[in-house]
């Protein structure tokens, strides 16, 4: 599908009023894992949307650009407000938090598997590890608050067990910011995939910001703290790999690209009538907001799309399933790594006098202050091992103890062997 040569409609037009714009949520005990995960993915496109338009806003004098803006930021925060509704009252904070986590790890691993830009794929499969170890953590202090287990809410697509530890997250901020792309040089595939992740990753930053103090518990206040800075460390590394010299109207246009492509992969993906009949509708509002940027572009910078969009036909749709031998082998390979600058090495190659582990003396002084290390020992001491699901034993043999958590592995040098390297994609 190219959305530059569909018709647009008007976007007043897709105004909605009260009745139409709140949604009939979905029944949290008979819908598809990955419906879910779709409804947490647009919700984040759309807040990226929207807060880029409004930082847009703030850089220009230009009220006649503002005014234009205006309106398709309002549909835009109508379409969010209608998907946020999907979840429904009845699924608590930390069953959707699995959700979140579910489709960081689908998400990532999706993207990166089809990623030919190698530093934009070592970059996902990094981080892949540590959103893979924050669905474990936040799926013990679900079984040990609420008596559920996790691996019912992600169909068992998802296997949920240690990944590298989430007390060796915690790293110095500089070394999270990573070599940026160029778009116009760029693979369309790869310029969505740094938008996609960021917006998601974003969404999960401030969702978990947003909800820490409405936790119900001392530890599960302080594991959504610990998460929510490991997510702002995301979100700086996937951020600093979009292209920082596009236009504020060419990144525009790449926002609006961005949803359309995203609508239709839902479109194109969905299982469920209702919400595939919504994904539908908002693409046709998106493919009139992207009309609406080509000619902001053409009025203003006077660029056609194609001088920033080479061809407007979309990569294969962007599919959410399960993934469990990809990360699986990113494990084994790449549970050692840690950020330095621009790279990614082993600790054992950083010296001692290294940012990372001046970072981890300060902020992790004793492993028992750490709450990610104290929702696994605490489970351990009431159930006499962790929680987990998983189809066979953990590929790093330090990980595979369930009655002891293991707060060495991707921070002390030598806690496991280093298995492999990170892998690129051929062309």
């Amino acid at each position: 599908m190219n959305p530059f040569t569909e018709k647009p409609g008007k976007i007043e037009k897709s105004i909605q009023n009260w009745q139409q714009v709140y949604p009939r949520s979905y029944n949290k005990r008979e819908v598809d894992p990955y419906t879910k995960t779709r409804i947490i993915l647009m919700n984040g496109t759309e807040f990226e949307a929207n807060w880029f338009s409004h930082q847009l806003a703030r850089h220009t004098d230009d009220n006649d650009l503002r005014r234009d803006i205006a309106l398709s930021r309002y549909v835009e925060k109508q379409q969010q407000l209608k998907i946020s509704l999907l979840k429904p009252a009845n699924e608590t904070i930390l069953e959707h938090t699995i959700s979140y986590e579910q489709l960081a790890v689908d998400l990532t691993a999706e993207l990166a598997k089809r990623e030919l830009d190698c530093n934009v794929k070592t970059a996902l499969d990094f981080a892949l590890l540590e959103d893979f170890d924050h669905l474990y953590r936040y799926a013990n202090l679900l079984e040990m608050e609420q008596g559920l287990a996790a691996e019912w809410l992600v169909g068992r697509y998802t296997e949920i067990m240690p990944g590298r530890p989430t007390i060796s997250h915690h790293r110095f901020p500089k070394d999270n910011v990573k070599k940026a792309i160029n778009a116009k040089e760029s693979d369309v595939q790869t310029v969505l995939n740094t938008m996609i992740i960021t917006a998601a990753e974003q969404q999960t930053m401030n969702y978990y910001m947003n909800v820490t103090n409405f936790s119900t518990s001392d530890i599960g206040r302080r594991l959504y703290q610990e998460i929510a800075l490991v997510e702002e460390e995301h979100v700086t590394q996937y951020e600093s790999l979009m292209d920082a010299n596009a236009t504020w109207l060419e990144m525009l246009l790449w926002h609006e690209y961005c949803e359309c492509y995203l609508y239709w992969s839902c479109y194109m993906t969905e299982t469920d009538a209702y919400i595939k009949n919504l994904w539908e509708e908002n693409l046709c509002m998106e493919i009139a907001h992207l009309h609406k940027a080509v000619e902001l572009l053409k009025k203003y910078e006077n660029k056609d799309w194609q001088e920033v969009i080479k061809d407007g036909e979309f990569p294969a749709p962007i599919s959410l399933h399960e993934n469990i031998d990809y990360v699986r082998k990113i494990l084994e390979n790449t549970v050692q790594y840690t950020s330095k600058k621009e790279k990614y090495v082993r600790i054992k190659d950083l010296s001692e006098t290294a940012d990372f582990f001046a970072f981890q003396n300060t902020i992790n002084p004793t492993t028992e202050i750490v709450p990610s290390h104290n929702v696994i020992e605490g489970f351990i001491r009431r159930r006499g091992a962790d929680y987990r699901y998983q189809v066979a034993p953990n590929p790093i043999p330090e990980l595979r103890n369930r009655r002891q958590d293991n707060t060495s592995v991707g921070r002390k040098p030598n806690a496991t062997d280093d298995r492999g390297n990170f892998e690129c994609n051929k062309d």
